[in-house]
């Protein structure tokens, strides 16, 4: 019986390395292209876009295309298209993908588990796939401030309005709620809520002062009990009115007031009236009148130059003669020398 022959240990370690090097498949030719650089997704209110970095290419005019694809927690990978998904992002030479461009409605179920992967390409060329980590909306979502805020003044109050961040297709599943940060310029500041509604009242304020505030949305998601606190919006001011109790006191101390001036006016003028009584019974006593006697005078004087200026005819025909004229004139003038001067002693 022959002994069995060994073989050297090279050739069973060059014997394995054939081996290994028959069995492994063949390596990719093809993808030769760096892959995209730092891709993101960001997720701003209903906002769903991925963007990265451009490929260059100093070897090739051509310019680089990118596609990206996306699936579900347990489907199978789908193309970015107008069918799947309503918007493109296969083959196109822009670094980013808006999946919300169509409308804030579009994209992807907010509540879903969504993993995307991206590559670049050219021609028959493409680089690796980039895959990112999976995401849902509702828990990774950075929520912007209440938009559209409008604030009443009211009686010692602030009444305000605004609406949501965006739209909840389901508020059985996530809703919104919101809080007040408000303060007396130069004052503390203080937090009202959470609230359910769009309409928010700050009652018991000071009248007649400046406050501010700032309003901020909390996004809840129950079915995973997340909660995501949003942004705070731009700070206002406004001053508060009169209330019913302000303008009751308004209305006496300004009755109170003209009762005092009127008070005040009416002492004046009798102190007025007391220091200088003299000055104003001279001021206000009854004028001279003329004595009867010339009053009557004066009448017959006037009905004498009357019928003079008539002429003679118009005379003649009263039935009137010149005679009698001088007769009545000259007895008026007697009665206004017996009165107007003295009378001898008897």
């Amino acid at each position: 019986m022959r002994p069995t022959r060994l073989w050297p240990p090279l050739l069973l370690l060059l014997l394995r390395v054939f081996a290994a090097a028959a069995a492994a498949p063949p390596s990719d030719p093809v993808s030769q292209l760096p892959t995209p650089q730092h891709p993101k997704i960001r997720l701003y209110n209903a906002e769903q876009v991925l963007s990265w970095e451009p490929v260059a290419l100093s070897s090739s005019t051509r310019p680089v295309v990118y596609r990206v694809q996306f699936k579900y927690t347990d489907s199978e990978w789908f193309m970015t298209d107008v069918m799947s998904i309503g918007v493109n992002c296969t083959q196109i030479t822009a670094t980013e993908c808006d999946f919300t461009a169509a409308s804030p409605s579009a994209g992807f179920p907010m509540d879903f588990n969504v993993t995307l992967r991206l590559r670049a390409e050219l021609g028959a060329l493409h680089s690796a796939w980039v895959t990112m980590p999976w995401f849902q909306h509702y828990r990774n979502v950075t929520v912007g401030p209440p938009e559209n805020i409008e604030v009443t003044p009211g009686e010692a109050s602030l009444i305000i309005r605004f609406s949501s961040p965006f739209d909840i297709a389901d508020t059985s599943t996530a809703f919104f709620r919101y809080y007040v940060h408000y303060w007396e310029k130069g004052g503390i500041q203080q937090v009202k809520g959470p609230f359910r509604s769009n309409s928010i009242s700050l009652d018991d304020l000071k009248p007649f002062r400046v406050y501010c505030l700032q309003v901020q949305a909390q996004l809840l998601w129950n079915k995973s009990n997340i909660f995501r606190l949003g942004h705070l919006s731009n700070t206002s001011c406004y001053e508060t009115m009169a209330d019913a109790s302000t303008e009751l006191q308004q209305v006496i101390l300004i009755s109170v007031g003209t009762f005092s001036l009127l008070s005040v006016v009416a002492g004046a003028c009798f102190f007025l009236v007391l220091k200088y009584r003299g000055l104003i019974k001279y001021w206000f006593h009854t004028p001279p009148s003329i004595p009867l006697q010339i009053e009557e005078v004066c009448v017959h004087t006037f009905f004498f130059f009357f019928f003079f200026k008539i002429g003679s005819c118009s005379v003649a025909q009263a039935g009137v003669s010149w005679y009698s004229l001088c007769s009545l004139t000259a007895a008026s003038v007697s009665q206004v020398q017996a009165i107007l001067l003295p009378q001898p002693p008897e």
